[in-house]
């Protein structure tokens, strides 16, 4: 076996440096403690400051480095000023995760307002394409390589009449995915991660015995994936462990039927 595709090697994150936006609570939350776990130093952007400290201090305990940013994932100017906070700090980005996202709700499609549309796209699309157009030509640049992932949503193949705008900002991800893992080859990786229903803190709104009936006939796993069982599809992608993947939509949905 080669050396460095050892099963205890090829997720070692040990001198990367990583940046997750909504790296603040659910998914976020998760992927940042799982990289810090595995030797990355993490940038946590999201736009309660005092959100992301409480994290960093997180990572912190675990021995790595860690910068709190707050974030307005929707503002060109801020994924700019991300980026820059984060090379200042670190002097390099090795791994980008697009985490943050917004879905909000509406009475019906034709109540829809251009502020909501607008803000939806923004946080959704807008914001993740500047960062990664930012940090991905840095990381080419820099010669080092590095991963950028993506986080869309089974919403952008199957919508729902709830989550439209939201559904079509995330098959814009999809597209991004392909469409930088070209640009940025070979040397930058790009993929992207495409939940189904997690039970962060927003299943806290939801009618869960609803959800559990709907689960149980929709999907192969019959249940919602709890937070940390986004760990390993975030390791993978940001580790060497796929060096040859690149371009890649990665379901992690229960398996619908």
């Amino acid at each position: 076996m080669n050396e460095s595709a050892e099963p205890t090697r090829l997720f070692n994150l040990t001198g990367k440096v990583a940046v997750v936006t909504g790296g603040s609570r659910g998914l976020g939350r998760e992927m940042v403690l799982a990289f810090a776990a595995q030797g990355a130093d993490v940038v946590i952007a999201s736009r309660k400051v005092a959100t992301c400290e409480a994290v960093a201090d997180e990572v912190r305990d675990l021995g790595r480095r860690a910068l709190a940013v707050g974030y307005h994932a929707a503002s060109w100017a801020a994924a700019d000023e991300l980026a820059d906070a984060a090379y200042a700090e670190f002097g390099t980005v090795d791994v980008l995760v697009n985490n943050a996202g917004m879905s909000p709700l509406y009475e019906s499609v034709d109540t829809i307002t251009e502020d909501l549309y607008d803000k939806v796209m923004g946080v959704n699309l807008k914001g993740p394409f500047r960062l990664s157009a930012n940090i991905g030509t840095k990381m080419v640049a820099g010669g080092n390589g590095g991963s950028i992932i993506f986080v869309s949503s089974v919403a952008s193949r199957r919508p729902g009449a709830n989550e439209l705008v939201y559904a079509a900002a995330k098959a814009g991800i999809n597209n991004l995915t392909a469409g930088l893992a070209r640009t940025f080859g070979p040397t930058v990786r790009v993929n992207c991660i495409v939940p189904g229903p997690f039970l962060t803190d927003i299943s806290k709104a939801w009618d869960m015995e609803g959800f559990n009936r709907s689960a149980r006939a929709g999907f192969a796993l019959q249940r919602g994936g709890e937070p940390h069982e986004v760990v390993g599809a975030a390791l993978y992608f940001a580790s060497a462990a796929s060096s040859y993947t690149t371009g890649a939509l990665l379901d992690i949905d229960g398996g619908p039927r």
